[in-house]
């Protein structure tokens, strides 16, 4: 039975009333007694806990309870963390990665840390005030691995300086191992060369020993470490035979240089291939950079002037010709133009700009000459917005890995384990392994050699055909391509675990202004009552929604003042959340909002109630206006249903996934356009502090919740949901708090993101039952003698490659809906 993966998380705990050592020790003991604590250190010094535990079984308040029981304060560590990424080098298998990882993990201050074999880079997120970059830099090195200045050196150049360093150490073992091999051929089937065993050791140095150095140099780091890895093996499947090869001087046993040479060649090649085809995966980032606009064209002190991108300056005024990219993100201040924006939202239809429209940086624009004063900047730019997101999303983890995480770190002592005993059953059993050799009698299997070398040619396969590296590419090369695929098409994808979490979801909320309706209503409907004019109402209501944010408060705001010659001056301006607004207008009590509004200020409205529910049944939102504690009229405003609403809700309800919608609208109004658009259920007259509590009931009827939202108030529910999917063109706080943001805004990248989790996990799937397969039959094949050393070097370069091109395969999945473009 396969356990359950556990979700580890890490806290730093504030201990007050310690007086010695021995307090310290007696909280220590008590926290590591506690279930679910994995790991508990209390420094007395600093009066601090650190603690990793799984959340499923504990949480942070009942370790603070039972700190407060042993007569001792204690409470969560308030204090800002910082996240770093970091290119590694020397990193040659998933062991590897996963050393590194848990290294950091041992250092106090640090509350997080991902280590991507496949990008090479690490993340970690800690405590600025407990750790310094210094020393996390000097643990890295400690452990055996290169820390490389991004800074100094580009990706695109570290990668074919890698590259390049990859083709000569595999061309210079080539080269000596093809000789070898033509001497064999001579030796065996021509006539006999003389010295033949000293000339075969002495050509066999080169390819073993110096180009496989850094292999062997890495598999003693590593065994020093007590860590074995996949060089490991291969220096094991190489430098052992190779030594073996002394006893041919005295012993009749058969030259192993061949095989040794041949082994390291084909790892050699294996390398090189994989850094190609990694290279391949991880053009995602590398596709982004090259859309970046290397220079601009700006006006400073009147003259007209073009300089690199990293010398524009916030408020700079941009000159952008038709064909050209605009340079970085700004504000159009003179022009008209339609702008290329694909390579941020995966829209192929050109979007018209116009003076006070937004721009983002490194979109082209098609026909007219702009002006574009530019807002953001260098790392604050949309555009490095996204490559952070694609990156941070590269470095993390989803939950299925970490199973495979451990499978790992337990697999190449197991193979070492497996060899040994290959090695003995073939010296005590040699005719029944014989047997089986002779009966499947396949063309690259021989028996006639003597005992020793049988059993050693079965110990080096079962060393060279496992691949533990195959099972740590699969989940973080298949993460690699679906970000970046979701880059290209307007779904950026900040965690990693999402992709996972969202194929799972069983209801989506969606909040209802701004994500299924554009966010901006307007006012359709007037009614005046008591010997008001409909211009009164008008000129009350707008005074007083002048100073208010909300959308429809806008919208009145804006209908007032094209129709209106002047407004009044509003004093004592107060808003009621989730009820409406009040203040003094020319000296009058102004009150507009919902029914409750009016029945806190014992407002009668009841005569009118049949035209509030015929607005409300037009999916319309119907606002009371009062002056002086007297109703005056209503006014009804209508937000409108955003084009691909209808037809994506429909949508994601035939892929079998429930919709909800939440709104501070009344249940009517709520209802009506519930039912004009297909969701299914509806959370109505929702204040905006009560989304959470709405999200958190979701979740005990349904095991996974996603949330779509784009306000402000989203941001806490965008938290709490399993899946917080921010809609791009909202807030920035939306955005920050979601695991997902939809950079284009419309409902149909909802199921662009839904496709793009099932085509990546199912990626991730098919690389893990690759992986499986192929070890669960490789090594078993490999003991029983019916695999040769070199066959199982190429099967297991094979076999890392396989997973990294399924990866690559993901690029041409269509993600997008197939009505994607209709109205």
């Amino acid at each position: 039975m396969i356990g359950i993966a556990k979700e580890v998380k890490k806290t730093t705990l504030e201990i007050e009333g310690m007086t010695c050592t021995s307090c310290s020790q007696r909280v220590e003991k008590k926290l590591q007694d506690m279930e679910g604590i994995i790991s508990a250190r209390v420094n007395f010094a600093v009066e601090k806990a650190y603690v990793e535990y799984d959340i499923s079984d504990i949480d942070v308040e009942e370790m603070i309870s039972t700190i407060d029981e042993l007569g001792y304060g204690a409470k969560e560590k308030d204090e800002e963390t910082k996240k770093v990424s970091l290119k590694l080098g020397g990193m040659t298998c998933s062991s590897c990665a996963q050393r590194v990882e848990k290294s950091l993990n041992n250092l106090e201050g640090v509350k997080q840390v991902n280590v991507n074999f496949a990008t090479e880079k690490v993340s970690i997120n800690y405590y600025p005030t407990e750790l310094s970059l210094s020393q996390i830099k000097k643990d890295i090195k400690d452990t055996g691995y290169e820390v490389i200045d991004e800074e100094k050196v580009e990706d695109k150049d570290a990668d074919e300086k890698r590259l390049e360093k990859a083709a000569k150490k595999m061309w210079f073992a080539a080269g000596f191992a093809s000789t070898i091999m033509v001497l064999m051929m001579i030796h065996m089937f021509v006539r006999e060369i003389p010295n033949y065993f000293a000339i075969v050791t002495i050509l066999g140095f080169p390819p073993i020993v110096i180009a496989g150095w850094e292999t062997h140099k890495a598999s003693f780091r590593a065994l020093k470490n007590l860590s074995p890895n996949m060089d490991t093996l291969v220096t094991m499947g190489s430098i052992i035979p190779y030594f073996l090869n002394f006893l041919g001087f005295w012993l009749p046993i058969t030259s192993f240089v061949e095989m040794a040479a041949s082994i390291m060649t084909l790892h050699l090649v294996g390398r090189f291939l994989e850094a190609k085809a990694k290279g391949r995966a991880s053009q995602a980032i590398k596709k982004l950079l090259e859309m970046e606009a290397k220079s601009a064209r700006v006006v400073r002190d009147g003259e007209e002037m073009e300089i690199s991108i990293e010398e524009v300056k916030v408020d700079d005024i941009m000159l952008v010709k038709p064909g050209e990219k605009i340079p970085t993100d700004g504000i159009v201040v003179d022009g008209q133009s339609t702008i290329d924006e694909s390579m941020a939202t995966g829209e192929s239809l050109p979007v018209k700009k116009s003076e006070g429209d937004e721009v983002i940086g490194s979109t082209i624009n098609k026909q007219g000459a702009l002006k574009i004063k530019a807002t953001k900047v260098g790392k604050d730019t949309f555009f490095s917005q996204v490559i952070k997101m694609v990156e941070e999303c590269q470095g993390s983890k989803v939950p299925i890995q970490e199973f495979a995480d451990k499978v790992t770190g337990y697999f190449v002592p197991a193979v070492i384990g497996i060899a040994i005993l290959a090695f003995i059953s073939w010296m005590l059993f040699p005719q029944f392994h014989i047997s089986i050799v002779e009966f499947f009698n396949f063309p690259w299997t021989t028996v006639d050699l003597p005992q020793f070398s049988l059993a050693v040619l079965a110990t080096i396969a079962v060393l060279v055909i496992s691949c533990p590296c195959a099972l740590g590419l699969a989940t973080p090369t298949a993460i690699m391509v679906g970000s970046g695929l979701g880059a290209e098409k307007g779904v950026l994808i900040r965690k990693g675990e999402a992709i996972q979490t969202i194929r799972n979801t069983q209801i989506i909320a969606f909040d209802k202004t701004g994500t299924i309706t554009k966010g901006k209503p307007e006012v359709t409907d007037l009614l005046s009552f008591n010997d008001y004019e409909d211009e009164d109402i008008l000129f009350y209501a707008g005074s007083i929604e002048k100073s208010s944010e909300h959308p429809l408060g806008e919208a009145i705001f804006n209908r007032a003042n094209e129709e209106l010659d002047d407004l009044a001056e509003v004093k004592d301006f107060s808003s009621i959340t989730g009820m409406g607004v009040e203040g003094l207008v020319e000296d009058n009590r102004v009150l507009i909002g919902n029914r409750r509004l009016m029945d806190e200020n014992s407002i009668d409205y009841k005569e009118y109630e049949e035209e509030l529910i015929r607005l409300e049944d037009e999916a319309k939102t119907a606002m009371l206006l009062a002056l002086d504690d007297k109703l005056a009229g209503i006014i009804a405003v209508a937000d409108t249903i955003k084009g691909d609403s209808i037809k994506a809700i429909k949508e994601i309800e035939r892929m079998g996934i429930k919709t909800a919608m939440i709104t501070g609208d009344n249940q009517r109004t709520a209802n009506a356009i519930a039912k004009k658009v297909g969701i299914s259920r509806v959370l109505a007259e929702v204040l905006p502090d009560g989304k959470v509590n709405e999200i958190e009931k979701l979740q005990e009827e349904y095991e996974t919740v996603a949330m779509v939202g784009d306000g402000i108030n989203d941001a806490p529910a965008l938290k709490q949901a399993n899946v917080g999917i921010a809609i791009g063109t909202g807030t920035d706080i939306a955005i920050e708090a979601a695991d997902i943001t939809l950079v284009r805004g419309d409902l149909s990248s909802v199921i662009s993101a839904i496709n793009l989790s099932n085509a990546t996990f199912a990626k991730i799937k098919q690389n893990y039952f690759w992986a499986w397969f192929y070890n669960a039959l490789a090594i078993p094949a490999a003991f029983l003698g019916l695999i040769h050393p070199i066959i199982g070097a190429i099967a297991m370069a094979t076999s890392s490659i396989n997973v990294i091109l399924n990866s690559t395969r993901l690029r041409k999945v269509e993600v997008e809906p197939e009505y994607k473009g209709g109205n």
